[in-house]
């Protein structure tokens, strides 16, 4: 089938890519390259550099057709969503907006949402998080993000516009760009390597659930032909602290130095970690990847980039 990928030169959309089109996919990747890189996308996909916000977009749908939707392009940074709330909406909301209607107007079957399960759940009532867990966020890209998924519901139940949303936790991996969600995991590998000083920011004792980028990925593909009008958590159900995943970071990198402690950040949550149990029941679907395995796959990744930098050909 045809598929769109929004934010396809991005950290995750890009692994997204590549899935599809290693299960045999025609892929067409739009993404306004504001954090994507162009040498992520896939040189079998086809792309269109632009914004989803522009009018424009309305010709790649005449021109392309597809029959799914994926979309992951979003403004990632909760710290720039509580300095510039405006700015989160229009690129979560309104961006969102725009390509669901124009979903509609080309007929498009179905519509794959990427969604947050580390933020629209606030601070947790109970831990792990299921998908019944109540909707608080304490930052606006939670807000923002939770929004398109009533969007969504809406124009499946009027309209009949299929979809799947899939809440991520921190997802990790090559490639990560070290702004958003999960960018401590970019952060300290890329400042370990270079033998420069990490921070972190609060005790370190926050929990986060970290998620391999090629896991995630997995899991848009089962969507494909699964899940209609369903949402589903994706983790390990496990929470580690960012003290703990400093102390892994520095055994694989062999970092020599301890950790710069700094105040905590505001808009952040705590400690959360997400139940994955109705994605492995319904879709067949669990994490393959170990936080070590993930983790040392991404070190290897950065370090390749830094020899690279400091070797150019």
């Amino acid at each position: 089938m045809k598929i769109l990928v929004t934010g396809g030169a991005g950290f995750i959309g890009s692994h997204v890519v590549d899935a599809y089109i290693a299960a045999g996919h025609d892929v067409v990747v739009v993404d306004n390259l504001s954090s994507g890189k162009r040498e992520n996308v896939h040189p079998k996909a086809r792309f269109y550099h632009l914004d989803i916000r522009d009018p424009a977009l309305e010709e790649v749908f005449a021109t392309e057709r597809p029959d799914v939707v994926n979309h992951h392009a979003a403004q990632i940074d909760v710290r720039r969503s509580v300095e510039d709330p405006m700015h989160d909406a229009e690129i979560n909301i309104l961006g969102s907006l725009h390509l669901i209607l124009l979903a509609r107007r080309y007929g498009v079957r179905k519509f794959i949402y990427a969604s947050t399960g580390g933020a629209v759940y606030g601070e947790p009532e109970y831990l792990p998080c299921d998908e019944n867990h109540p909707i608080n966020p304490i930052c606006e890209y939670g807000a923002s993000k939770h929004t398109v998924e009533h969007y969504l519901y809406l124009n499946r139940h009027n309209f009949g516009l299929e979809y799947t949303i899939l809440r991520y936790p921190n997802v990790y991996g090559p490639r990560q760009d070290p702004h958003g969600e999960a960018g401590v995991v970019a952060i300290f590998s890329q400042r370990m390597l270079r033998q420069e000083p990490v921070t972190i920011f609060g005790t370190g004792e926050q929990e986060r659930d970290f998620l391999s980028a090629l896991d995630c990925a997995r899991a848009n593909v089962m969507v494909l032909e699964q899940g209609n009008g369903h949402i589903y958590n994706l983790g390990t159900g496990r929470g580690t602290s960012i003290n703990e995943l400093f102390a892994l970071l520095k055994t694989i990198t062999n970092y020599p130095l301890d950790p710069v402690y700094a105040p905590a950040r505001v808009g952040e949550t705590f400690k959360i970690y997400l139940d994955a149990s109705r994605a492995e029941r319904e879709l067949g679907w669990r994490p393959t990847r170990t936080l070590e395995e993930g983790l040392r796959e991404t070190v290897a990744y950065f370090a390749a980039q830094t020899s690279s930098e400091q070797n150019p050909s």
